[in-house]
């Protein structure tokens, strides 16, 4: 009798998003197959003011690959969907002021964008969930608890953005929440290690921006927790590589960069501080 033997997980440790992303593309192109199942990318090299390491080449590789493909959607618009680093910038530090942008924003960024966006946004799962503690805030509601006790059970520290009241559905397809939940494990020394899990992600149209919004989270949360960004860790049950296909000529520019991010030389430089003077 043939017994079937479930993969291992391929796991990305690197100490930047570029180089994760980058190690889990050439991980498919360099092989059979265009599925990565199951996926997990490990990210460290923040820098203390929560600086997220990119390097700048790979990052305009992927944005013009994106375009070629005719894709609406660059790294950065991606990343927004997780967090929308510019309505913090617009806060200038003030949190309650950052999350009520968010919530006006939704309903007006829904409807610019129906077709990718009826179903929600994952920042609106996150600050406006639709039911719970702190008006459906599970960022707010997690920030209070750690910063108004000591010794808070370290399950508290998480957020969801599946819902099975709205997401079990018989879709043939379903382009959103593919991110299920995020959590928040301070470590003894100071830092934050935050954890995100993926059912299934799209390598090339969504994955970089991804790995980007998730570390702004994280850079964010580790801020208002009073603690640094230490790691970052994504898992993912089934990372696909679709469209376009792996001979297609517009991975060709891609898969040079992603191989020059990977190199010795390389040197990917921290961007994206996310404290506020």
């Amino acid at each position: 009798m043939t017994t079937s033997v479930a993969p291992l997980p391929f796991v990305a440790e690197e100490s930047s998003v570029s180089r994760a992303w980058a190690r889990a593309f050439l991980r498919v192109m360099d092989n059979p197959g265009t599925e990565i199942s199951p996926l997990v990318v490990s990210i460290d090299g923040f820098g203390p003011g929560g600086e997220i390491p990119e390097d700048g080449a790979m990052r305009a590789a992927m944005d013009a690959a994106l375009v070629a493909a005719g894709e609406r959607w660059d790294v950065e618009t991606v990343a927004f969907t997780i967090f929308p680093e510019r309505y913090w910038r617009m806060a200038q530090g003030d949190r309650a002021k950052f999350f009520d942008l968010c919530r006006r924003a939704l309903p007006r960024l829904m409807a610019m964008n129906p077709a990718s966006n009826r179903r929600g946004l994952y920042f609106g799962r996150l600050v406006a969930y639709g039911s719970g503690p702190c008006g459906g805030n599970q960022l707010e509601w997690v920030l209070s608890q750690y910063l108004g006790r000591t010794g808070v059970r370290r399950s508290m520290l998480q957020a969801t953005t599946f819902d099975p009241a709205r997401d079990h559905v018989p879709d043939a397809q379903l382009g959103f929440p593919c991110l299920q939940q995020v959590s928040f494990v301070p470590t003894d020394d100071g830092g934050l290690v935050v954890n995100a899990f993926y059912a299934t992600q799209q390598l090339f149209h969504r994955a970089y921006g991804n790995y980007l919004g998730i570390a702004q989270l994280g850079a964010f949360m580790a801020r208002e927790m009073k603690l640094r960004l230490a790691r970052v860790n994504i898992t993912v049950g089934i990372e696909k590589l679709d469209r376009p296909g792996k001979t297609s000529p517009h991975l060709v520019p891609l898969t040079s960069a992603a191989r020059a991010c990977l190199s010795p030389a390389a040197t990917p430089a921290r961007t994206g501080a996310l404290a506020v003077a």
